[in-house]
């Protein structure tokens, strides 16, 4: 069970404050700033929207950087198994 905490949602509101993730989709935030801060290697969704867009990939890494994090690999199940 992943916990939350303070940082989740300081990392949440970069995200979104930084233009990464749209403000009217802040559980995508969440999402990827509970894969960041719990240091997990891949990040594997279907929301190729506002999450698995490589679009927006490059904003949600240089956020997370700046912040003292690494963004974890964001795909889809189909990119993570090769498909």
């Amino acid at each position: 069970m992943l916990v939350a905490t303070e940082a989740i949602g300081e990392l949440a509101r970069q995200l979104t404050r930084s233009g990464g993730i749209p403000r009217e989709a802040p559980e995508d935030a969440v999402h990827v700033a509970y894969a960041v801060i719990h240091g997990m290697d891949y990040l594997v969704t279907w929301n190729c929207r506002h999450i698995a867009n490589a679009q927006i990939r490059n904003n949600l890494s240089a956020t997370c950087s700046m912040a003292g994090y690494q963004l974890p690999v964001i795909c889809t199940p189909e990119e993570l198994l090769g498909e």
